[in-house]
């Protein structure tokens, strides 16, 4: 980027061309832009700073050998103006810099959606796990001080069932352990995305970043969030005792187990990204993917 400071205006071709026009690619100095926004069909032109500009590099039309300046909508497709009056007419087009603007718009914003909602559900799993905990040890308080009351004859029978509320509410609660730690190869999946969106952000805008994006975008897609799950719980029904019959002094326990809104996968798919996004130039499958274009095949 720093290249971009010593360019010199393309309009009077003298002063430093310190700004960049977005739509017309060129660059201008402060008085060139001024006479430039003050034309009724360029007055609508959005500048930046040149130092900021990322030097294009355009990808090349392989049957034209022209710049790509266009994204074929039909298609999926970045093509060149020949292109458009050619084996693509009549279809669907925008311009390559507004199909890549909106694929990162729309990545950031999924992205952000889905690290928030995780986030959120991370801090239900976590106090679920608390309540749970302390409605576990409420229960075992009770069994405890009900055993107490009858001394050495029911000893036995209390360290029984002691154990079987450990041993079920175990279970429940390994779920819930493993929901989140589930839940953080969400987030860091996440955050792996968000870092190669960041990458993408530094990238030159061509073809490659394009399909860089849409690989991404569908990294994305494939990021799942667990929802909030309801919670088992766990009481005891204590019940009058008699010293003819032991066993007949203990109430019951009942732990429910856990229930999530939709049925969980019993292995959890990981969305890793790949260390380059590299473009997929295969025709992908109609209804997920790219369509095959009716007209040019």
């Amino acid at each position: 980027m720093a290249q971009a400071a010593f360019k010199t205006c393309e309009i009077c071709v003298s002063a430093p061309g310190s700004q960049y026009c977005l739509e017309c690619e060129q660059y201008f100095c402060e008085n060139c832009k001024t006479l430039h926004k003050r034309q009724n069909m360029s007055k609508n032109h959005q500048f930046q700073s040149s130092s900021d500009v990322i030097p294009e590099g355009k990808s090349k039309c392989k049957d034209h050998h022209e710049d790509v300046s266009f994204v074929c909508n039909t298609c999926n497709v970045a093509v060149c103006s020949s292109c458009v009056t050619g084996s693509h007419k009549r279809h669907d087009f925008s311009k390559l810099y507004d199909s890549i603007a909106h694929l990162k718009a729309k990545n950031e914003k999924e992205l952000r959606r889905k690290v928030q909602e995780a986030t959120k559900n991370m801090k239900n799993f976590e106090e679920g796990l608390k309540t749970f905990d302390v409605k576990v040890e409420v229960v075992v308080k009770a069994i405890t001080e009900e055993g107490t009351q009858i001394k050495a004859m029911i000893d036995k029978c209390i360290a029984e069932m002691i154990a079987s509320v450990r041993d079920q509410s175990r279970t429940e609660k390994d779920k819930l352990k493993k929901i989140i730690a589930d839940t953080k190869i969400d987030l860091k999946a996440g955050s792996d995305l968000d870092k190669k969106m960041y990458e993408l952000d530094k990238t030159r805008n061509d073809e490659k970043l394009l399909q860089s994006l849409q690989k991404l975008s569908d990294d994305i897609e494939k990021l799942t969030i667990e929802p909030i799950c309801e919670f088992p719980n766990v009481h005891f029904t204590a019940k009058s005792a008699t010293n003819n019959d032991i066993k007949q002094l203990f109430g019951t326990f009942k732990i429910s187990e856990m229930r999530s809104q939709q049925n969980r996968r019993m292995t959890k798919e990981v969305v890793k990204p790949d260390s380059e996004y590299e473009p997929d130039m295969k025709p992908k499958e109609q209804g997920r993917y790219l369509y095959r274009c009716q007209w040019c095949g």
